[in-house]
């Protein structure tokens, strides 16, 4: 194989959402699993929609997800002046023509078609003007330009690593509009151009445009380059089968950002994706270009959990150090010494699903934290005598085990109604690490201090009631 060489090609018109992510990943994968070039390349010709703030915040989620770029950031606008000279150049050949046809009339048009039971192709009636008489109209009257591709023989081979070869018959495909009636070029033809241009040798992308990539092919052919070879994976749907929206689970990353995911949560719940076999020991974005095998990537289309996400999520923060954990937790706790944050983020790590849980072990750090309704339910359920009872046995029994055999022998309560008021006394929430290791984080004096602090909220509560 030579150099692979592949690129992410978005449109800076808006953020980058759950889409764009899977593009951009799986050809990062397919150039990082062949030692070759990821190419970023920002598709700008629409000046009224393009913007520099998109531009930026696209660089920074590829840059959040781990996904560098090779080289500068490419811009299709730098590549204008060959686009018209590819243009000129189909032109020169009569394979692009002025077509002056009107919405109406291209909307009967379609509609006669239908009736027909026919496709609701072009009909070519621009297509047989002589160059005089399509040049003088163009004086006066709006145009736009298209490929003259649909033929009764003939046919386009689009190469792809998916679908094996695939052949459309230039009978069935229709003669495409490439530049618009402002001047502005759709798609089509400079994409292709640049893909050329840039050295493009894979494109992955979604299998909605099989039929943009023939006429890409055919322009390219005609024009002396090479097409990449293409590799046309299935959609991308919502949690319901539908088109990716809003209600079905779509999402900007930047919004998954503020959210306080991981980073290889998105890239591990999308790298997946119509990719049964990856192994699951792969946990970052390297490790799944090494198993990725983009030629037995799913044709049919996927459909995406916002849950496996974030239970990729969940797990990646439990294989988190503590030392990396602290700056994401810190602002749910209170302001301790760093050496006891670290011992904190430690102990409660492995019980956090989100990095907001956190709140919940705030006791663990502050006698007076506040407690969750329900967590609050259980200590004045337990009431002031269990916590009397338990202070009593903690300066006789000072160890975990021993100690629920003495405040048990006390006060009668086993099971659930032992160890649950302590747990939440101890730390505030209702599930946790083990408490062993809670009650060797705590020590003696604020042990002492949370069943003191139990009784005194269980004595206010009665007075309440």
């Amino acid at each position: 194989m030579s150099k692979v060489v592949t690129r992410f090609a978005p449109s800076p018109t808006g953020l980058l959402h759950l889409g764009n992510v899977r593009t951009a990943l799986l050809n990062w994968l397919y150039a990082r699993k062949h030692g070759g070039r990821f190419l970023l390349r920002f598709e700008d010709t629409d000046q009224d929609r393009s913007q520099v703030e998109y531009i930026e915040a696209i660089k920074a989620d590829l840059n959040w997800l781990g996904l560098q770029w090779d080289g500068d950031v490419l811009f299709q606008s730098e590549h204008a002046g060959k686009h018209t000279r590819a243009l000129n150049g189909l032109a020169d050949q009569g394979l692009a023509y002025r077509c002056f046809c009107s919405e109406s009339q291209l909307s009967l048009d379609r509609k006669l078609a239908s009736s027909r039971g026919l496709p609701p192709r072009y009909v070519g009636r621009c297509r047989e003007l002589a160059c005089d008489e399509a040049e003088k109209r163009a004086e006066n009257e709006p145009y736009v330009w298209r490929l003259a591709i649909h033929a009764k023989e003939g046919e386009v081979t689009v190469p792809d690593l998916l679908h094996g070869h695939v052949t459309f018959a230039q009978r069935d495909l229709d003669d495409p509009v490439v530049v618009r009636s402002d001047g502005t070029f759709t798609f089509l033809l400079p994409n292709a151009v640049d893909d050329a241009v840039d050295g493009i040798t894979h494109a992955l992308r979604g299998d909605d445009h099989l039929t943009n990539s023939a006429y890409q092919v055919w322009l390219l052919e005609r024009l002396g380059y090479k097409a990449p070879m293409y590799l046309h994976h299935g959609l991308l749907l919502g949690s319901d089968g539908a088109k990716l929206s809003k209600r079905s689970g779509s999402h900007s990353v930047a919004e998954l950002r503020e959210e306080g995911l991981l980073p290889g949560a998105l890239v591990q719940a999308m790298g997946r994706l119509g990719h049964p076999n990856m192994p699951e020991e792969a946990h970052t974005a390297t490790e799944l270009a090494v198993h990725l095998d983009a030629e037995h990537v799913s044709t049919s289309s996927v459909r995406w959990s916002d849950e496996e996400m974030w239970r990729w999520h969940t797990r990646l923060l439990h294989e988190l150090d503590s030392e990396l954990l602290i700056p994401m937790i810190k602002t749910f706790v209170p302001d301790v010494g760093h050496e006891r944050l670290l011992a904190f983020a430690a102990l409660i790590g492995k019980n956090l699903q989100r990095v907001e849980d956190a709140a919940l072990f705030q006791r663990l750090l502050d006698v007076k934290a506040p407690l969750e309704a329900e967590a609050l339910s259980v200590l004045l359920g337990a009431g002031t005598e269990f916590y009397q009872h338990a202070l009593d046995a903690w300066h006789v029994s000072p160890d975990w085990k021993s100690w629920t055999v003495a405040v048990k022998a006390k006060t009668g309560c086993k099971g659930k109604s032992l160890f649950m008021p302590l747990r939440v006394a101890l730390s505030g929430a209702l599930h946790g690490p083990e408490m062993s290791d809670v009650v060797a984080f705590l020590g003696t004096d604020a042990i002492v201090a949370r069943m003191e602090c139990a009784s005194l909220v269980c004595i206010e509560g009665q007075a309440e009631t």
